[in-house]
């Protein structure tokens, strides 16, 4: 898809899916060793419940920032495709985080963000989203090109497609619906910052 493409497709058009679905279908995608970065709550507890490889890092407790993150290790190690995954709510506490992946515009970073209009891990309060809030288009405003909402199920893939065989940085939104997780990550975070840190080869 080009640009001008992506553009014309707005939040309104976008089918409402599942995140754990989707999860296991950008997980299913891997098969080159790339690093994901899962946000707070039910963004990593669907990461965990996907399978756990040790590219993947969850967050515990440390709002917003997945991005920043995923822009490091993006970075650090530019021969590797990177993914964060985002909650709306996240994602609305650390905006400035697109406009510094604008202006470092690491082509193997992509970013998926998944929109329900709510902060559901602590009571399903709404975000900003539920009104009139765009974050793809938020995203697009800060200088990120590629940025799209998924269409439905297949055109998810797609954009994940592209991610991982061509440049970005790359923006998915995704809206999906208030479903509870697939499971729960074991909370152990020393475990998880080495077995991240093994999986990228920085770690013996």
């Amino acid at each position: 898809m080009s640009n001008s493409e992506l553009r014309s497709i707005s939040r309104a058009s976008a089918k409402v899916m599942n995140r754990s679905d989707l999860t296991r279908r950008l997980v299913a995608r891997l098969e080159r060793e790339e690093a994901v970065i899962g946000g707070i709550g039910n963004s990593n507890f669907d990461l965990w419940a996907s399978g756990q490889r040790p590219q993947n890092f969850y967050m515990l407790g440390s709002m917003g920032l997945a991005i920043p993150i995923a822009l490091g290790v993006a970075m650090a190690q530019p021969g590797r495709k990177v993914f964060a995954l985002e909650g709306d709510g996240s994602l609305l506490m650390e905006l400035g985080a697109l406009g510094t992946v604008a202006a470092h515009a690491p082509c193997n970073l992509a970013i998926v963000v998944w929109d329900n209009g709510m902060y559901q891990i602590t009571g399903s309060q709404k975000t900003l989203t539920s009104s009139k809030v765009d974050l793809v288009g938020m995203a697009r405003a800060a200088g990120l090109e590629r940025s799209s909402w998924a269409l439905d199920e297949a055109h998810f893939e797609s954009l994940v497609g592209q991610a991982l065989d061509g440049d970005g940085p790359w923006v998915i939104g995704a809206r999906i619906d208030g479903g509870k997780p697939a499971g729960t990550t074991e909370r152990d975070p020393a475990r998880i910052r080495l077995r991240f840190m093994q999986g990228l080869g920085v770690a013996a």
